[in-house]
This record gives C-alpha cells, structure tokens and sequence, in this order.
C-alpha cells in the first residue's frame, strides 16, 4: 500500500473511531469523503458510502443494525430538531440555521403530547446521543444539525420535507425573560446565514471506482452490499447470503475496499465481518484515536473480568469466547471502582453507546452488564492482545502475568 493510501486509510480509520475530522483551511478531504466546508474555509471531513448506497441497504437484506439505545425517542427527537433547524425547505437541509435547545424540546413534546420531567429526560438524553454520534451539534443552549445530515441522499429530501410539513409547531408562551433568537445570538458564533453562506458540502475525489470499474453492475452491486453489510451490521452475518463472501475473487475485491479504509475481513466459521486492521489500530492507539477516557476503560475492565474472564476460569466459557451470558452486577461495579456514581453512570452511558457493553436482565435478577457487538470485531492479534491485557488487569502478580511481561520486554 503507497504512503498516500496509507494515510487515507488511516484517516478513515480515525473518524470511525473519534467522529468526523475537522480540516484547516483549504485541506482538501481524503478519497471516500465529503468535505463539509464553512464560512471561514475550515471544515469538517465525514465519510460517504460507495455508489450512493446507505445503511438502509440493511432492512433490504434483512440484516439487524447495530441497535441505538432508546431507539424510537432519538428518532423522534431527530426529527424534531430537523423542523426547528430546517426552516426553508427550498435549500438542502445542512447547514440549516441553529435553534435553541428549548425549541426542540418544546416540538418533541408536542409531536408526543407529553409534558412531564420523564420526557424532558429522555428527550435530553436523545440530544446527547445524536450529538455524541454527530447527528446534531449541542452547544451551550443551541442546537445545528450535525455533519452526518449532510450525508442525506437528495433523493430523501422530498420525504424529509413532508416530515418537517406534517411535524407540529409548539404552542409556546410569550417568553419574557430570554427568547429563542436571543439564545442563539449570545450562545456563539452561529447567526442564521442565508442559503449557501453557512456552508458547502464539496464531494471527494472517488474511491472505489478503479475497483469497481471492472466489474458489471450485477457484481458491482454485491460489493458495495457486502461493504455496507460487514460495516455497519449488530452480528457477522452468513456467507451463503451474499454472493462477495463466498465468492474468494469478489471477498479479494471486497477486502482491498474495507483496506482502504483502514479495515480488514474477520471470519467467524462461515460468517463475516470487518474490523481494523491491526497496523491501522496501532497508529490509533494514541488519544486521538479513541473517545474512551480513563473511566470508560476501568468499568470496561471490570466487566470482561466479571463476564468473562472469572466465568472462564471456572470452565463456564470457551477459551476465544469474548462474548458472555454472565452480565456483571451493577452493585459489583459499584464496589470495585471508586468512581462516583454519576460519573460510572456516564461511562456506562458511553459504553453502550459504543456496543462495548449491553445491558441484561437476568430473570427475577437485576441483571447488569455483558461485553458488546464490538467484541466480534477483534482481529486474531487483537483478541491475543485483550487476553493479555485482561491477565495483566485481573492478576498481576501472577506467573501469567510475569510471562506476558517477559515475552512483550523481549519484542
């Protein structure tokens, strides 16, 4: 692989990992992406998938997409910050003009008809995830649709449209303290701009084409369902369904695709998916490449060890078995970590929002928590190097842990 391609990959592989990048000015886009460009020429880079096709491609196939937690309220919430973001519908819908937090709340409870706390939490809590995943931008009281709207296909926008039209506008009260487009102009640098002046999508140069070029349209069309499906599904999915993975010329195809983009095929027996490539993961093993802070990784700990690490000492798991039926007790969490619990609230909060835990209920009991989806992404040497970590985590002072010691001081 060239340098260039080298740290396309990369690229990639960093906002899949981190969210969109942000560009300096006049810093073109990597091959695969949309630059999202604003007033000042600064911008922000998010990937596009190949030959136009979205992960909606998935409901074709039948295939389960990585859930979304509270999933109907985050929809719900989404499109009522698209009506107050939105407001001329003869323009595209990113940039659209900011709005106040207030707004939307009070659209999100008109379009469900409730009032009370219960909802102002959930809808909150929607807002934090669509803005986590880059589908809203939430800043001090105002909220922009996010860089991800502006990956829409032009054909959904005539279906958008009739959603903003059908959505009720809020009957608010005069408001006599602040109103909304005071919120706005004291929140930041986020004036209404006139259509085209708040910013432009400019699209990247091709990736796939030389590829893809040499293929028909039937096999063509394999391939990019394959791409999406490996990406973007909860599971690995069966071979026998798609025509890229059990043919070894189109999964050759199909892996120079994912490679560029900083990713690599895994096999589970007959099923598939994608992960990162292990020199790719490496270069991201710094700060930048992880949005995981210091306490998601100590909970995270926690949980393969009481999933899976104790249960497979005890005989109850396979021995490459990341994935475990024994959720560990939230009370087990709360006795092992001394962090406070609105801040092991958060990392829980974030964790699940990553699919590196799931939550459980186990019959009568109170349940807890397993290791996530991500888990069946782990590349052989990935999985070798999780076992040795969680060793190092669980028993320290053991001879195992001497021995992972010994043979990394000898690399």
């Amino acid at each position: 692989m060239s340098v260039d391609r080298q740290a396309h990959a990369l690229a990639h592989a960093r906002v899949r990992a981190a969210g969109p990048a942000r560009l300096g000015a006049g810093v073109a886009a990597a091959p695969g992406m949309l630059r999202l460009t604003r007033p000042d020429s600064t911008g922000e880079a998010v990937p596009v998938w190949p030959d136009g096709v979205t992960p909606s491609l998935l409901d074709e196939h039948q295939v389960p997409p990585v859930s979304v937690e509270r999933s109907g309220e985050t929809r719900r919430v989404l499109a009522a910050v698209l009506k107050c973001c939105w407001r001329d519908l003869s323009v595209d819908p990113w940039p659209g003009e900011p709005a106040s937090v207030e707004l939307v709340l009070d659209t999100y409870r008109e379009l469900i008809g409730r009032t009370d706390d219960l909802m102002r939490n959930w809808a909150r809590g929607a807002l934090r995830r669509l803005h986590d995943s880059a589908w809203v931008v939430v800043d001090d009281g105002v909220v922009l649709l996010g860089p991800r709207c502006a990956l829409w296909p032009v054909e959904s926008h005539a279906q958008l449209q009739e959603l903003v039209r059908r959505l009720p506008e809020p009957e608010r009260p005069e408001l006599t303290v602040v109103g909304d487009a005071d919120i706005v102009a004291v929140a930041g640098p986020h004036p209404p701009a006139p259509a085209g002046a708040g910013g432009r999508a400019e699209g990247g140069a091709a990736e796939f084409d030389d590829l893809l070029s040499g293929y028909d349209e039937r096999r063509r069309a394999e391939l990019v369902a394959a791409f999406m499906v490996v990406e973007h599904a909860a599971e690995p999915v069966p071979e026998v369904r798609f025509a890229a993975l059990r043919d070894p010329a189109l999964r050759h195809t199909l892996g120079e695709m994912l490679a560029r983009r900083g990713r690599t095929l895994i096999q589970h027996r007959e099923r598939w998916t994608s992960g990162y490539d292990d020199a790719v993961a490496a270069e991201l093993g710094g700060p930048e490449g992880t949005r995981l802070g210091v306490s998601e990784r100590a909970v995270l700990t926690l949980v393969l060890v009481h999933s899976v690490a104790i249960p497979r000492a005890e005989g109850l798991l396979p021995e490459d078995s990341w994935l475990s039926p024994h959720p560990t007790p939230v009370d087990e969490l709360r006795r092992h970590t001394q962090l406070p619990i609105g801040e092991l609230e958060a990392a829980l909060r974030s964790l699940r929002h990553a699919g590196l835990i799931g939550q459980v209920k186990a019959g009568e009991e109170a349940g807890g928590y397993v290791p996530g989806p991500q888990f069946h992404r782990l590349t052989p040497a990935a999985r070798r190097r999780l076992q040795e970590e969680l060793i190092l985590a669980a028993g320290p002072n053991t001879p195992l842990a001497a021995a992972v010691l010994a043979r990394r001081s000898a690399k």
